[in-house]
């Protein structure tokens, strides 16, 4: 895919030309996996469940179940509805769950922020939302067991697509290379395919870091041949051995083979089931081509071809009842051209296992910006094609596990139940998920969408059944596989939630640093100092930490937001939100950047020049509508009181610094204000102040600037100059990136899964996997490190939400309730508890008490001061001044 990011969502019409070279260049990316599943299917159908007689019942039937499953499962069903559910171009399990997230509140992902939603990728038209599906979206949104319960499929189906890659490689090659079973005695096959399977997928692993660029040229007219190979052999064994074998395709030879074989020919659907194998590749790899061309390439070439493939060996099996060899493949293909096929064959399954393998590097990679799978390195092997990485401990692991695979197994009988298993589970996962589209993004009604899961849903757990009872034969393997993934992805998720919930109950807040006075308090050298953090507002504590203990820091401070947004791409326009933290004599900025779950991370040098080049950006726009910006402030109350710099963010793309048309939304009581400036060469500017946000109606004002008001005066110039400077001099004199180290310990007391998860669990994984500075690409020269300990890991947010829970009324708790909730915390957290006043027998919190005099309205920190019995502040000199005219405030703030 080309880094042009609008190629996805492109409106346009393509050309038919344009059209029909993707459909061709789909071939070997999408349809390799697919294209080779004869090699297998009748091999594995016919394995032991099931006897091939003289009546030809069961392999007619089995060819009937197979023509019937191509043509519901892929073309009805993927073909024409799924590959519709498409996120911005993009298909795949997490482009369901970001859809559904998307149009319903259900996401579980930390910092999500309103002007996420501006972003252009998000936003996608629908028809009107109506009442049944309001209802459901109620549903959903209400119950968090629902939300937790979702996330749950999107793991499992996610796991079973990386068992896939484990297990696609392995059966692929192995089908390929057993046709040398026809040229050798059965002493020399059993030791020569094991051997050239497994070296055949280490050349296949090893050449894995160089990309698939480079001989990605060569995959199209390697499936192409093969699917031209396969169609020319069934035609040709249609006509010599059975021409009447086409009445076998009508759903009465599925009855009689059902009625003859009984409960074997329900276990033999295992088998029949591997024909689709490869399908979800179709929706996965969307994003690479497009709907119409995938559309063309499956309906008019790999649909025909296959089903003239499994015809032609079916009529063949038909009048070859007592072969010496097991039914396979190869009994079928004419001698004078069987090592021709054999070649095209093993090209074949290398490249459909190749697809499998870049689409588990993709999916984990997804993963991963989720929060969802520990970081490992990812390359990106491609400057030209988007979306071609290389995740090197993957890589390897999954060659590992496919040689154990290949040698344990040594048969396809049991590498195909396996492999059934989880193809069908990714198939149900992607049924349900789709259910929920067509009711929350397609707003059909709730029996559309039911319609849709009972008929496909149906067809899937009639495969999904037979598979489960292939347990002991190979199919505990991709359970046992998903059940290892998911533990550690829902591991990992659950301690990044804490340990987000963490930083964002202990940061630091903006009076802090501004209490600093212009230098912060320390001494400034020379550079920019960036801080990473998780949190999107407010100061981190390891930067508060660090300063504490070493008093000196850079010239120019920046905190960087690093953040995965629900849509598959981020437009590199759109993608970093700046603004200040405090005035502009501290040189603080805050930064966002926004990365899509298939977006791939900068190296960290084009990242640090886009970073100062955004920054430069915004100090122009900030001096050129400061101005306009302050007045408009004043008019409605102080800017203190209103909307400090801190909350202010603006999107830096190609800004345009003449005035460009503003829009203003404000929401009551407390607002939240957005500038939306749009420049001549379509380049976008929000500036968006985020403040508490309420329910409340929204109140929309528009206004254009006029251009007299922007001029520029001198002082203003002076001034933008000198901080344009001030942030050359400190990117001549380097950089430094500043990461939390942290130490994750659940506390003492938690139940023994949260001990296992966290401390033994977590901790491993964290030890084990790549640091954020491998994940940030930052220089170990340039990197320093603050340790964090997260002793409330695993409990912290729950007791802190408990104690909310606890309060009778807003901000308090009895005495009885207060003592039995430090009676369960313990003494860990002991200030916790020191934040709270006993007013006359209640515990008030201090932090959610209004610290404003409700005499003089002045701020009370810092001063002597009093708690009424409501929980409101007051001066003692105020309270003082009152009791000497004897009003009732005597009475009122007495204790």
């Amino acid at each position: 895919m080309d880094l042009d990011y609008g190629k996805c969502w492109n409106t346009k019409k393509e050309s038919w030309r344009s059209v029909l070279v993707l459909a061709y260049q789909s071939l070997g990316v999408v349809y390799g996996d697919l294209s080779i599943s004869p090699l297998y299917v009748y091999k594995s159908t016919f394995a032991e469940d099931i006897q091939h007689s003289e009546t030809n019942e069961e392999i007619f039937g089995v060819l009937s179940f197979v023509f019937w499953t191509l043509t519901l499962v892929p073309l009805f069903k993927y073909v024409f509805i799924v590959l519709r559910a498409d996120d911005n171009g993009e298909g795949g399990t997490f482009a369901l769950y970001s859809l559904i997230c998307r149009h319903a509140k259900v996401s579980l992902l930390p910092n999500r922020q309103v002007s996420d939603e501006a972003l252009s990728t998000y936003k996608l038209e629908h028809p009107p939302e109506n009442k049944h599906s309001s209802k459901v979206k109620m549903l959903l949104e209400k119950y968090k067991c629902l939300h937790t319960a979702l996330l749950i499929v999107v793991l499992l189906g996610t796991c079973m697509v990386i068992g896939d890659g484990l297990l696609t490689p392995a059966i692929s090659v192995f089908s390929a290379v057993s046709g040398l079973e026809l040229s050798m005695s059965n002493y020399h096959h059993e030791y020569a395919v094991i051997p050239i399977t497994c070296f055949i997928l280490v050349c296949l692993f090893a050449l894995q870091h160089y990309g698939t660029h480079r001989v990605g040229f060569f995959f199209a007219p390697i499936v192409l041949t093969w699917l031209l190979c396969i169609s020319t052999l069934g035609l040709y064994n249609i006509f010599k051995w059975n021409p009447q074998v086409y009445k076998a395709l009508s759903p009465y030879y599925m009855f009689k083979f059902l009625r003859k074989t009984r409960i074997s020919g329900w276990m033999s659907l295992g088998g029949i089931l591997l024909c689709i194998t490869g399908s979800e590749a179709m929706f996965a790899d969307l994003g690479h081509f497009s709907y119409i061309a995938i559309q063309i390439a499956f309906t008019f070439l790999v649909y025909p071809a296959l089903i003239l493939a499994y015809m032609g060996q079916a009529a063949y099996l038909s009048k070859h009842h007592h072969t010496i060899y097991q039914i396979s493949f190869y009994v079928s293909v004419p001698e004078t051209v069987r090592w021709p096929v054999l070649i095209v064959a093993i090209l074949a399954s290398v490249v459909g296992s190749q697809a499998i393998i870049s689409g588990t590097f993709s999916i984990i990679n997804q993963s991963q910006s989720l929060g969802c799978f520990p970081r490992v390195k990812v390359i990106h092997t491609s400057d030209k094609i988007h979306g071609q990485i290389y995740i090197p401990e993957i890589n390897w692991i999954l060659m590992i596990l496919c040689i154990a695979v290949t040698i344990g197994f040594r048969d396809t009988k049991h590498m195909g139940n396996a492999s059934g298993l989880a193809v069908m589970t990714v198939m149900l996962v992607t049924t349900c998920l789709t259910s929920l589209v067509i009711i929350l993004c397609w707003h059909k009604p709730p029996v559309v969408a039911l319609c849709f899961l009972l008929f496909f849903g149906s067809v899937e757990l009639l495969y999904f059944s037979a598979s489960l009872t292939k347990f002991t034969e190979g199919a505990w393997l991709p359970i046992l596989l998903a059940l290892f993934l998911m533990t550690i992805m829902f591991v990992w998720h659950y301690a990044t939630i804490k340990k987000y919930e963490f930083d964002l109950h202990n940061k630091v807040s903006l009076e802090w640093l501004l209490a600093l006075g212009p230098s912060l308090g320390i001494a400034r050298v020379p550079g920019i100092g960036v801080v990473f953090t998780d949190l999107t507002s407010g100061i981190p504590a390891n930067f508060s930490r660090f300063v504490t203990n070493l008093p000196a820091f850079h010239r120019i401070l920046v905190f960087v937001c690093v953040k995965s947004v629900p849509v598959p791409y981020v437009p590199p326009a759109e993608r970093y939100l700046v603004g200040r933290v405090g005035p502009a004599t501290h040189r603080s900025y805050r930064c966002i950047v926004r990365y899509g779950y298939r977006d791939v991370h900068q190296d960290v040098n084009s990242f640090e020049s886009e970073l100062v080049a955004k920054l430069a950006d915004y100090i122009r726009y900030e001096w050129s509508h400061g101005q306009a910006a302050n007045s408009r402030a004043e008019d409605e109350g102080p800017r203190s009181n209103r909307s400090s710099s801190e909350f202010r963010l603006a999107v830096i793309g190609m800004v345009d610094l003449k005035g460009p048309p503003m829009y203003e939304i404000d929401e009551n009581p407390e607002p939240v204000s957005v500038s939306i400036g749009f420049s001549s060469v379509g380049s976008m500017t929000d500036a968006i102040e985020m403040e508490p946000m309420r329910t409340a109606q929204k109140r929309v004002r528009f206004s254009i600037e006029d251009s007299s008001e922007t001029d520029t005066p001198r002082e203003m110039e002076l001034g933008l100059q000198e901080e344009l400077e001030d942030l050359s001099n400190a990117q001549q004199a380097g950089t430094a990136f500043i990461l939390g180290h942290s130490h994750v310990q659940a506390k003492q007391g938690s139940s023994l899964l949260k001990r296992l998860a966290i401390n033994i669990g977590y901790n491993f994984l964290r030890r084990n996997c790549r640091g954020p500075d491998v994940a940030f690409r930052v220089p170990p020269a340039s990197l320093l490190e603050v340790g964090m300990v997260y002793v409330r890991s695993a409990e912290d947010a729950a007791l802190l939400e408990e104690a909310r829970d606890a309060t009778s009324s807003g901000s308090r708790m009895s005495r009885e309730q207060y003592g039995a909730l430090r009676r369960k915390i313990g003494g860990t957290y002991k200030d916790f508890f020191k934040s709270y006043v006993d007013v006359d027998g209640q515990y008030v919190e201090e932090g959610w008490v209004d610290k404003t005099c409700k005499i003089c309205k002045k701020d009370t920190r810092g001063e002597a001061r009093q708690v009424d019995k409501f929980g409101r502040y007051v001066h003692v000199a105020c309270l003082e001044q009152k009791s000497k005219s004897g009003n009732f405030f005597t009475r009122l703030f007495s204790r």
